[in-house]
């Protein structure tokens, strides 16, 4: 599912809501994450799953292209970790 996707099905679930309110929140929610995250927070969504980052050392990689090495700076990673419940639900039988 792509944003636009889940836009016009919560627009379709939430007739008494504009398409333009629904982006708005929408928006909302995904720039209140990304922030979190950027401020090394975590998100928790119960029954989902939790967001969160994690680091990444410095390393020695290669150009695909050209393999030529090239040296990879260190970094921080958006990491998700699914819930129980999510869990249970992508592996439920039937």
């Amino acid at each position: 599912m792509i944003r636009s996707e889940l836009v016009q099905r919560l627009t379709d679930e939430n007739p008494d809501l504009t398409p333009r309110d629904i982006e708005a929140i929408v928006s909302t929610f995904f720039n209140e994450i990304s922030s979190r995250l950027a401020a090394d927070g975590r998100v928790e969504l119960r029954g989902f799953g939790a967001f969160s980052t994690r680091a990444r050392d410095a390393r020695t990689g290669r150009n695909p292209r050209t393999g030529e090495v090239v040296d990879v700076s260190a970094k921080r990673v958006p990491y998700f970790k699914p819930g129980k419940e999510m869990r249970a639900r992508l592996n439920c039988e039937g």
